[in-house]
C-alpha cells in the first residue's frame, strides 16, 4: 500500500496538473493494479479514485480495500464531480481520443500527464518483475510442453493454438499479441500471419509468442529446425550468427548505455557478418502491461537505460522467399546488467 502511495504521489507531483483523469484501459490497471474494460480514475492532491459501474463496483471494493485507491460508485457523472472545479486537467494525450479531448477542453486546460506516466512506468516494481517471470515462465514451459506434440502435417494455426492453449492452462489470463507460427520460408515475415501452412520435414519453425499473468506480458521468440533434411547449412550458420548477436546484447549491455547503443551490439555484429541489411526491425522494445512500451532498443532510441527496466533482446535476419531467424527473450537490468528472464528453453539451434 505504501509504495502504490508513493507511486500514484510521484505521478501526480511530476504531472503538473491539478488533476489526473484517466480513461484508457491499461492506465486504469496501473494506477490502481484493478482490471476493468470500463471505469475512471482521478488522480488529485487529495488521493486516487476509481469510479466504478456495477459491473465492476463490488469486486473492485474487494480487491482494493486497504489500498491506496478509493473505491466510487457511479459512472461518467460522477467522475466529472470529482474533477469539477480544476483547472489544468492531465490526460494521457497518446491515449485520448479526439472526441474526449473536445469536450474536455471547454471545461479545463489540458496538459499530457503520459511524460509523468512513461517516466514511472519506464521502471518496475519488484511485484511487476515478479508478474513478468512467471509470465515468462508459463510462457517457456508452454512452449516445451508444444514441441513434441508437433506432429508432420498440422498446420501453422494448429501449432499456435495447442502452444496459446498450454499457456492458459498454466495459468495464464491471455496472450501479449497475436502468436506468429511460421513454418518454412513464412518465416521471413518478421510479422508474419498465422496461417494454414502444413509442417513438413526439414521446416524451419520460427514462433513468437507470450502470455499475460496479472495484466503483465511476456515476449519470446525461439526458431528451430522440424528435423534435419540436410539442406539447411547456410540456416544455421546465419543461426549460430543471430544467436552471438542475442548473447552479446546480454554480455555488453549495462547501465548508462542507450537503446541505440544497445541496438548496435546486435547490428553490429551482423554486419560483420555481412547480414545487417537483412535485420530489418529494432533490437528490442519495453515489456509491462502492454507489449510495447518504453525503453526503445533501436538506431535512434537516446533513452538510457537502468536497473528496473524490462525490455526485450530480439536480432533477426529475414531473406525474403528464403529464411527468417530471430531469437528473442524477454530481459531486465539489475545492478548495472543484463538479465534473462528466460532459463528454461535453449537458445542452441534445437533440431527435433
Amino acid at each position: 500500500m505504501v509504495m502504490l502511495a508513493e507511486k500514484l504521489r510521484k505521478i501526480y507531483e511530476n504531472s503538473g496538473a491539478d488533476a489526473l483523469y484517466i480513461e484508457c484501459d491499461f492506465l486504469r490497471r496501473y494506477l490502481t493494479d484493478f482490471y476493468s474494460t470500463d471505469g475512471y480514475v482521478v488522480l488529485d492532491d487529495t488521493g486516487c479514485k476509481f469510479v466504478a459501474d456495477p459491473r465492476y463496483f463490488e469486486a473492485a471494493e474487494k480487491r482494493l480495500k486497504g489500498t491506496a485507491v478509493e473505491v466510487v460508485a457511479g459512472a461518467y457523472p460522477q467522475a466529472m464531480e470529482l474533477i469539477a472545479g480544476k483547472k489544468t486537467l492531465g490526460i494521457p494525450f497518446p491515449f485520448t481520443d479526439a472526441a474526449s479531448y473536445e469536450r474536455l477542453k471547454k471545461s479545463f486546460t489540458l496538459t499530457d500527464c503520459m511524460p509523468a506516466l512513461k517516466e514511472a512506468m519506464l521502471y518496475k516494481s519488484e511485484e511487476e518483475l515478479g508478474r513478468i517471470q512467471r509470465a515468462c515462465d508459463i510462457a517457456e514451459e508452454a512452449f516445451l510442453d508444444l514441441l513434441p506434440a508437433l506432429k508432420e502435417g498440422m498446420t501453422e494455426s494448429d501449432a499456435a493454438a495447442l502452444l496459446e492453449y498450454n499457456m492458459r492452462k498454466r495459468g495464464a489470463s491471455g496472450t501479449s499479441f497475436e502468436t506468429i507460427c511460421a513454418f518454412g520460408a513464412h518465416g521471413s515475415v518478421p510479422h508474419y500471419e498465422t496461417g494454414n501452412a502444413k509442417l513438413r520435414f526439414g521446416d524451419p519453425v520460427l514462433i513468437d509468442f507470450g502470455c499475460k499473468v496479472d495484466g503483465y506480458c511476456s515476449d519470446i521468440t525461439r526458431t528451430f529446425l522440424f528435423g534435419d533434411d540436410n539442406s539447411h547449412g547456410d540456416f544455421k550458420n546465419i543461426y549460430n550468427v543471430v544467436l552471438e548477436a542475442h548473447r552479446l546484447v546480454k554480455e555488453k549491455l549495462v547501465a548508462g548505455m542507450t537503446g541505440k547503443e544497445g541496438d548496435a551490439i546486435a547490428r553490429d555484429h551482423l554486419k560483420e557478418h555481412g547480414l545487417d541489411k537483412y535485420f530489418t526491425h529494432s533490437l528490442g522494445h519495453g515489456i509491462g502491461l502492454q507489449i510495447h512500451e518504453y525503453p526503445l532498443l533501436s538506431p535512434r532510441a537516446e533513452q538510457k537505460l537502468d536497473d528496473g527496466m524490462v525490455f526485450s533482446d530480439e536480432p533477426g535476419v529475414y531473406i525474403a522467399g528464403v529464411l527468417g531467424i530471430r531469437i528473442e527473450d524477454s530481459m531486465y537490468m539489475k545492478n548495472g546488467k543484463t538479465h534473462s528472464f528466460m532459463s528454461k528453453t535453449q537458445k542452441n539451434l534445437l533440431v527435433l
